[in-house]
């Protein structure tokens, strides 16, 4: 009671099911397994996205470019980065500094 123009139902394909089994068998082809962390990398449009990182941190930000920024924008980001220095300031000068009070403290 078969027709000839019915498709057989037992094909002989390769199974798509992924399971536990199939895990175990492949792996990844490294010399080296690091150990890589969660982390939130944080791009210079302001976007978002979690990646795997090698150190241990939460949040990573990418480095902006100075070169696409206003002059305006990119000097005020310099100060920011490199203040200006306070002047130094000088040294107390002890004029008067009797030797004999500490000569206990010396070695002999």
């Amino acid at each position: 009671a078969s027709r000839p123009d019915a498709v057989p139902r037992c094909l002989h394909t390769a199974s798509s099911h992924h399971n536990s089994n199939r895990t175990s068998v492949s792996h990844l082809r490294r010399r080296v397994y690091g150990r890589l962390y969660p982390l939130l990398l944080v791009r210079t449009d302001g976007s978002t996205v979690h990646i795997r990182y090698s150190e241990p941190k939460r949040i990573l930000m990418m480095p902006l470019d100075s070169s696409t920024l206003p002059e305006a924008e990119r000097k005020a980001r310099l100060r920011r980065q490199f203040p200006s220095r306070a002047p130094a300031r000088q040294e107390e000068v002890l004029e008067e500094l009797d030797m004999e009070k500490y000569k206990k403290f010396w070695k002999k």
